[in-house]
């Protein structure tokens, strides 16, 4: 599914069920998730697993793909960029050369409403708000809500390479919207979505990407799965 709303220049890997839970990792990847639960290691051994099939497909020689020690992110090789996500069912990592893409950012998730109260946690502003009320009315086989937990969750592992800290939901304003070739008999089941920041400073760096993230989105076979990409303009221009 994530390889739907990726361009060319990102390459991706994805695993249903346990099919990559087993594979081996390396010395200092294992020592990451020496302590954590069963379920915790094997999410984390199929997420690199289908890191390092993804970096395959760019060129990349087999290695480590370590943890950095502030907020737990992949560190990728040099010159590349990268993200991964893990839900029930579902692990995927998808990854670039930095010359043709400045941040991505990818995140999936069970298809199904949030436990009651967290929609109010993860909501920013009040065209959220207006916008989720909206768009349950037109297409209510969509769970909006979950929809935007996990396009958040893009948001913030694009941002987070540039700034190093910890991004909250309510720093951010994510308004999504249904594709609108979508036949109206039919419940829309891809789309896009912006992402705005309410936080101080530029969204990557001054004078670097864009003023809005923007994103794609799409919901299928229980899952909800959402991406940001962000083109290098460098090579926009030079091509």
């Amino acid at each position: 599914m994530i390889e739907e709303l990726l361009p060319t220049a990102v390459s991706s890997r994805a695993a249903y069920g346990d099919e990559l839970d087993h594979e081996p990792l390396y010395p200092e990847e294992a020592a990451a998730v020496a302590r954590a639960v069963q379920r915790r290691r094997a999410e984390f051994t199929a997420g690199r697993a289908c890191a390092r099939a993804a970096l395959a497909a760019l060129g990349c020689p087999p290695g480590p793909i370590p943890r950095d020690t502030e907020r737990g992110a992949p560190v990728w090789p040099a010159g590349v960029v990268g993200s991964i996500t893990h839900c029930d069912g579902y692990r995927a990592a998808a990854v670039a050369r930095a010359a043709d893409i400045l941040t991505l950012g990818i995140d999936a998730e069970p298809h199904g409403p949030l436990p009651d109260g967290v929609l109010k946690i993860i909501t920013a502003t009040a065209a959220e708000t207006d916008s989720l009320a909206a768009l349950s009315g037109q297409a209510p086989g969509i769970h909006w809500d979950r929809l935007m937990f996990s396009a958040k969750e893009t948001v913030y592992k694009a941002w987070y390479p540039y700034h190093r800290r910890f991004l909250g939901f309510e720093e951010a304003e994510l308004l999504l919207a249904p594709d609108l070739d979508t036949p109206a008999s039919h419940v829309p089941d891809r789309g896009t979505y912006t992402g705005r920041l309410l936080v101080p400073g530029p969204l990557l760096e001054e004078g670097v990407g864009p003023e809005v993230f923007t994103g794609r989105w799409i919901v299928r076979d229980g899952l909800a799965v959402t991406a940001i990409v962000v083109p290098n303009p460098a090579r926009q221009t030079a091509g």
